[in-house]
């Protein structure tokens, strides 16, 4: 079993990978017990950012695993026709157990790229939590020798893109929700919330800062640089040239919905003519 010569560093990974594996696993079937999948994504020194998979079909008892090895390439061949930039970075497996078919399936993907990752995900909620964990393997033994498979853990990060934090949010308060459902906001409403927030958070700084200096709680020197890192990335504006920048951009954003609103009209009056001309034929 061959290995890269560089070893992972970290793992970050995406939640549309998590919920792909969430619904994979539910959609198991009846007498499986875990589900695995290939994990796509990109290795850069290694450091691997997980942005896709998909579910290999396997059936597994306590003396054999058998993996569909075409259907796993058949799957592979058409994500790259999509996302030729995305690879196979590695393997998951639900369940927190490393057993001796886990090795074996490592095997085949270590031919398939190099040094790759195995991700486990406890979709049981043992700890009221899906403990995600990373996994590298690594050959011990004597060479020449008999040889052995270790597998080392590597720290695993969960990351978002801009708008799959919209969506993770929208899906987090949905679950605090009576109805288990929430409406999408308009882009107002969004700016209002997250003047809102923003706000709120200010005034947590203003309080911290004031009773330090009132001498009710000792100073954090760390939060002290965290503090001046954040007033230095303030830029130094007027208030009248503040408020012009923010009415510019405001202008800018609404001749946007203006423009893609006029252009959605366009559209649907040109299909109706077309639709009319052809029922007049």
């Amino acid at each position: 079993m061959a290995a890269s010569d560089v070893s992972l560093r970290e793992c970050h990974v995406h939640p549309v990978v998590l919920f792909s594996i969430c619904d994979s696993f539910e959609r198991r079937n009846e007498d499986a017990k875990r589900v695995i999948g290939t994990l796509l994504g990109t290795n850069v020194h290694g450091s691997v950012e997980v942005t896709n998979c998909f579910s290999v079909p396997h059936n597994e008892s306590e003396d054999e695993v058998a993996v569909d090895m075409e259907f796993a390439r058949n799957m592979y061949e058409l994500h790259r026709r999509v996302n030729p930039n995305e690879t196979i970075v590695g393997w998951y497996a639900t369940g927190i157990d490393i057993t001796e078919h886990s090795v074996l399936i490592h095997e085949y993907y270590n031919r398939e790229c190099n040094n790759p990752i195995h991700m486990t995900v406890d979709t049981s909620l043992r700890d009221g939590k899906a403990t995600i964990k990373g996994w590298q393997s690594q050959i011990m033994g004597v060479t020449s020798k008999t040889q052995g498979v270790l597998f080392t853990p590597v720290p695993v990060e969960i990351v978002f893109y801009e708008p799959e934090k919209v969506g993770v949010d929208m899906v987090v308060e949905g679950k605090s929700s009576g109805r288990r459902t929430i409406d999408v906001v308009n882009d107002l409403e969004n700016v209002g919330k997250s003047a809102a927030k923003l706000q709120e958070m200010l005034a947590i700084v203003i309080s911290y800062v004031d009773e330090v200096l009132a001498g009710k709680i000792p100073a954090d020197n760390t939060i002290g640089r965290y503090l001046l890192d954040l007033a230095s990335t303030v830029p130094q504006l007027e208030p009248r040239e503040f408020e012009e920048m923010l009415n510019n951009n405001m202008k800018d954003l609404l001749m946007v919905v203006y423009l893609s609103n006029l252009v959605g009209t366009q559209l649907q009056l040109n299909e109706k003519i077309n639709m009319l001309e052809l029922t007049t034929k």
